[in-house]
């Protein structure tokens, strides 16, 4: 496995909730990205690790691999893939998203 593999896995497994987006959540730069950061503020997340995918091109290639998906933003909670913008809205409006936040102990 490459550097930057091994870096999204210890990411993804070593936090309670991972968001790699465009941008940071105070200046998401997509809006994709950015109705992905107001879900899980809405939801209540205090424990939330961005990774900016912007800033390195091997990370921004690297995700899509890792979780076999073609577009950012992607979240993580608990180490699982949850899924892309629309799948995140999805679950937040039937309370599946606030479920899985509760279990992983990340709400505030």
């Amino acid at each position: 496995m490459s550097d930057v593999q091994d870096f999204i896995r210890e990411t993804v497994t070593g936090n309670p909730v991972v968001l790699f987006m465009k941008g940071t959540a105070q200046a998401p730069q997509c809006g994709f990205s950015g109705r992905a950061i107001q879900i899980l503020q809405a939801s209540g997340v205090g424990k939330l690790v961005t990774v900016n995918v912007l800033d390195d091109e091997e990370v921004r290639a690297g995700i899509k691999e890792f979780a076999n998906w073609p577009t950012i933003p992607q979240l993580y909670v608990n180490g699982e893939f949850i899924g892309g913008s629309d799948i995140i809205a999805e679950m937040y409006e039937n309370g599946e998203l606030a479920t899985a936040l509760k279990e992983a102990g990340a709400l505030a």
